[in-house]
């Protein structure tokens, strides 16, 4: 009884701090993580999942028929760090951020209009027959 009256104040401790370490981000932790993101997959949307404008980004994907891999920097705790990382590696705070083969596409209206010319179709390599207006 005595071991288990220790071991479990222990193992709350434990599980405590390993919370905290995971959750606590640094300027740092939250380039590598941008980096790393954009590197991993070939469409990455930063994203708020209230925000229209990102809606209108992840609609031209949808009508593409491809599928981004979307972080939401409102249900994420590091958001906001995430979001001073975009800040600093393209000059911009605001969302969506949009990223195909590594390159920054960039907002909404830059992915609409890459869209309309044809150019998004060509970084992405498929060919779209009927483009049409969102």
């Amino acid at each position: 009884m005595a071991a288990r009256t220790i071991i479990l104040p222990l193992l709350v401790i434990t599980i405590a701090a390993s919370l905290s370490w995971v959750s606590s981000s640094t300027p740092e932790a939250a380039s590598a993580f941008v980096k790393k993101t954009i590197s991993s997959y070939k469409i990455v949307i930063f994203s708020k999942s209230y925000c229209p404008y990102c809606r209108k980004a992840k609609n031209v994907f949808k009508e593409l028929k491809q599928v981004p891999h979307v972080v939401e920097l409102d249900q994420r705790e590091d958001g906001s760090d995430i979001q001073d990382a975009l800040s600093d590696i393209v000059g911009r705070r605001t969302v969506p951020q949009v990223f195909i083969n590594e390159k920054h596409i960039g907002g909404s209206d830059d992915t609409i209009e890459a869209y309309e010319s044809g150019e998004l179709a060509k970084l992405l390599g498929i060919d779209v027959e009927d483009e049409q207006e969102l």
